[in-house]
């Protein structure tokens, strides 16, 4: 009797230990599950479609998630506007996608997509141009202000005679007031300027929205309505090769400096003929690589807080720098920048280095 009592007794301690722990498990939702890379759904987001740069970009994406094997959707507009952007976010969230990678076109202007997407569970990442980083886990970033607005002088400064260094008249020609990349790089330009070259004027700043017919238009507006102009300043992939045909145009090739941010492959022509002398980029695949992977590798199911490292195959370990690095507030353990890791200055003799 009392060997079947304990036994009684030890039946029931098991049967609550088992509902204890049952209670205990949860099981994993959808959004839980581990995927396998073949299930994984990255929407690949340039500001607009047709553009060298993001083409470029485009194919250091595809070619990554071909070699590890996860989807990767090239999804744009060719008309740079914010409300394209808002629609094809909301069309990646319908259809299901896991992760989206996104250039934006306004620091503040998709917030509110953004937020549905996030609360939908799927994995924010920008690259080029950020948005508010409350918004998104990890910005792939080209550099930071300090780095690319210093080049971008430099480079103009570097062309100049020392007559001009002294009191040279500038202008600055990018794609629009709100973008937000290109504008932190301006700041922090007209701040290096005004410490290193207080004399400088800078007589115009003008925008061509991205559109190559009207950039071209404005280009050869800012050589005509300002003809002593020293150097023009153009850190955007579609104002600068505009406002070198623009001189072309003009017949104003070599008589002023222009410089600025765009692909080896959109220049070409422009360096071999003597129209620009240099002008910088970064690797635009490897940046549209790092960021379609870590839009992949956030869906997967990965965690990161800042400082750590997140190997990229074929390009290495990045880590993960805090938000202020760009100059933000706002900080979170989940929310960074990882920086590419080099910018390079094309001239006659490396151009034909490089094919994208």
């Amino acid at each position: 009797m009392k060997k079947f009592r304990f036994l009684s007794i030890l039946l029931v301690i098991t049967m609550i230990i088992i509902s204890l722990t049952g209670c205990g498990q949860k099981t994993p939702t959808k959004s839980e599950a581990i995927k396998e890379a073949k299930d994984i759904n990255v929407v690949f987001i340039p500001k607009l479609t047709g553009n060298m740069f993001f083409e470029s970009a485009n194919d250091g994406a595809q070619e990554i998630a071909k070699k590890v094997g996860f989807n990767c959707k090239y999804d744009g507009s060719p008309e740079a506007a914010v409300a394209n952007q808002v629609q094809i976010i909301n069309s990646a969230v319908n259809q299901g996608a896991d992760a989206i990678a996104i250039s934006s076109l306004s620091p503040d202007g998709l917030n509110q997509a953004l937020k549905n997407a996030l609360d939908k569970g799927v994995k924010i990442v920008t690259w080029d141009s950020d948005v508010d980083p409350e918004y998104r886990s990890i910005y792939v970033n080209q550099g930071t202000p300090d780095l690319l607005g210093t080049m971008l002088v430099d480079m103009a400064a570097s062309q100049m005679t020392e007559n001009q260094k002294k009191n040279a008249k500038f202008a600055f020609f990018y794609s629009s007031p709100t973008v937000t990349d290109q504008n932190s790089w301006v700041e922090y330009a007209k701040k290096y300027i005004a410490e290193k070259y207080p004399d400088w004027e800078l007589v115009t700043t003008q925008y061509g929205e991205q559109d190559a017919q009207k950039s071209l238009q404005v280009g050869q507006s800012i050589l005509q309505t300002y003809s002593e102009i020293d150097a023009i300043l153009c850190p955007d992939s579609t104002a600068l090769p505009a406002m070198a045909q623009a001189a072309k145009n003009l017949k104003k090739e070599g008589k002023v400096i222009i410089t600025g941010f765009a692909t080896p492959s959109s220049m070409r022509d422009f360096v071999k003929d003597g129209t620009v002398s240099k002008f910088g980029l970064w690797d635009c695949k490897i940046q549209g690589a790092i960021g379609a992977y870590v839009a992949y590798w956030l869906a997967e199911g990965n965690t990161f807080k800042v400082g750590d490292e997140i190997e990229v195959p074929g390009i290495g370990k990045l880590k993960v720098e805090s938000n202020t690095i760009q100059g933000y507030s706002y900080t979170a353990d989940d929310s960074g920048i990882v920086l590419l890791p080099e910018r390079v200055i094309f001239t006659k003799d490396n151009i034909d280095d490089y094919n994208f």
